[in-house]
């Protein structure tokens, strides 16, 4: 159950949750959010499940001591139990055992931390209870693989209220938001959608009657099961088939392959961990929508960037917001000289890669990206606008797949072993099959096809502009039953980031 993409997720506990929460009274919701996730987690990882309650309980006493101000030593204290949990499960699941890592231990971690920083500078609410606080902890929709939500998004929430006349006024205010975004256009010209832009809850007036709360649940359930139903097809019919594609090269061995067909097979890699991730940031994000959450936009058609500073700012956007505001602004930023710059970014790389894991190569991927960052920065920068705009491109279509590469294959050598055929001059002239990327083009080409259309920005942009129109609504639907066909047929495929 613990899968989004599981049929027992898709036709029993998500329908089931929906409808208990919104049969639930508006001030018992945060309840039943609370024991839907605690549920949730206890069947998809049971033996971790103390653990993830244990940290939960911790942190809500350590944010009762530090609201609005407290200590900065029982801050520290707080943020170093988190900090020492994440990489105490981190090396066991390393180097004993793979199942002792908790499931989403290092999203949950990170917004713990967050929550404590944000409780300890005033951004909470002093009303926020134990089950306000754990809901957040534990809300099933991202504790598995984020999105990574702060808590003053959480509570934006207007179907989590604490009485009806709040109810009443929250709803109201979303109304009149709802008018105001029919006509405003972001900075991409893309008009705000009603749902999306859950931002305010003040100087609102109240709803007439009922019946406009109830069409304001049918529609936040409609416009977030749009969402899950366009991730499912990313995770379903693209990201699990080009996964195809990468374990059958794994299977011939990396020194046995063509150079046209490990370029094929880093191109691959990166739109299936792309495609696997996006859809799953869809569907969590879909699943909040239903249950009257702000939209978290997790990807920005990253690959669409100039360079890869900002390929960073639109991919796993959530992480990359909190690492900014939790480590690098703390640290100085780029506001210190160029010193403390390339140090702070060097910090911000070094724990990514250990987020991710603490295998050698996790280290060396964040390191990789941490040079290409370096050169964009202090050498691209200086270069005129078209080299720099040439090289940046570079940058994100040729270094961005090479770099999933080093991310993807944890052993040594046979990560030299991709590389040598990569760059088969590096190699010792290995006797390879020729015909293989041919043979691997014919088998896969139309879904690679598929794939690099949905890299365009406007196919994505062209969705969320007209997705409520009747016939994206009958061919969504089609793209569901194809989905739940694929996978009743075949075996679950979890999610990329679940491991993490």
């Amino acid at each position: 159950m613990i899968n989004f993409s599981d049929l027992t997720f898709i036709f029993r506990f998500l329908p089931v949750f929906i409808v208990a929460f919104y049969l639930t009274p508006c001030k018992y919701r945060k309840v039943t959010l609370l024991l839907g996730s605690l549920l949730f987690y206890a069947v998809g990882d049971l033996k971790m499940f103390p653990v993830l309650l244990g940290a939960v309980i911790i942190n809500f006493l350590f944010s009762r001591a530090l609201k609005g101000g407290g200590s900065k030593f029982l801050l520290g204290f707080a943020i170093c139990l988190d900090v020492l949990m994440l990489v105490e499960f981190k090396l066991l699941g390393q180097f004993v055992d793979s199942t002792l890592i908790p499931i989403g231990v290092s999203f949950f971690t990170f917004k713990m931390i967050s929550f404590q920083i944000d409780n300890y500078r005033g951004k909470v609410s002093a009303d926020a209870g134990f089950v306000d606080v754990a809901a957040y902890f534990t809300m099933f929709p991202q504790i598995v693989s984020g999105p990574i939500m702060r808590y003053e998004d959480y509570a934006k929430n207007p179907f989590l209220v604490r009485n009806s006349a709040d109810a009443e006024e929250n709803f109201a205010q979303e109304q009149t938001q709802d008018q105001q975004s029919e006509t405003s256009v972001d900075n991409e010209g893309k008009e705000k959608d009603e749902i999306l832009d859950l931002d305010t809850k003040e100087g609102m007036d109240k709803l007439e009657n009922k019946h406009e709360i109830f069409s304001k649940i049918f529609s936040h359930i409609e416009d977030g099961l749009r969402f899950f139903v366009l991730g499912l097809g990313l995770k379903v019919l693209l990201a699990d088939h080009l996964a195809m594609l990468w374990n059958d090269i794994g299977t011939i061995g990396y020194e046995s392959i063509s150079t046209p067909l490990a370029w094929l097979g880093a191109v691959c890699y990166s739109m299936q961990l792309y495609f696997d991730f996006w859809g799953y940031s869809l569907m969590a994000a879909g699943i909040g929508v239903m249950l009257g959450f702000p939209f978290i936009t997790n990807f920005d058609q990253p690959y669409s960037s100039k360079n890869v500073s900002e390929f960073y700012r639109r991919w796993h956007a959530t992480l990359g917001s909190w690492f900014r505001d939790y480590i690098y602004f703390p640290m100085g930023g780029s506001r210190k000289g160029s010193f403390r710059t390339v140090l702070n970014l060097l910090t911000v790389w070094l724990i990514t890669g250990f987020w991710h894991g603490v295998t050698l190569n996790f280290i060396i991927w964040g390191l990789s990206i941490f040079v290409i960052i370096l050169c964009e920065r202090f050498i691209l920068s200086k270069c005129p606008k078209f080299i720099n705009a040439i090289f940046g491109r570079i940058n994100v279509l040729v270094l961005i797949p090479l770099t999933w590469v080093v991310f993807a294959i944890s052993n040594g050598n046979m990560l030299l072993d991709y590389f040598k055929r990569l760059f088969p001059f590096w190699g010792e002239g290995v006797s390879v099959n020729q015909g293989d990327f041919i043979k691997n083009i014919e088998i896969y080409g139309i879904i690679l096809g598929f794939g690099l259309v949905l890299l365009i920005p406007q196919v994505y942009r062209f969705f969320e502009k007209h997705r409520k129109n009747p016939v994206f609504t009958i061919g969504l639907l089609v793209l569901f039953w194809a989905c739940i066909y694929s996978l009743s047929n075949a075996a679950g495929n979890p999610f990329m980031y679940f491991k993490f």
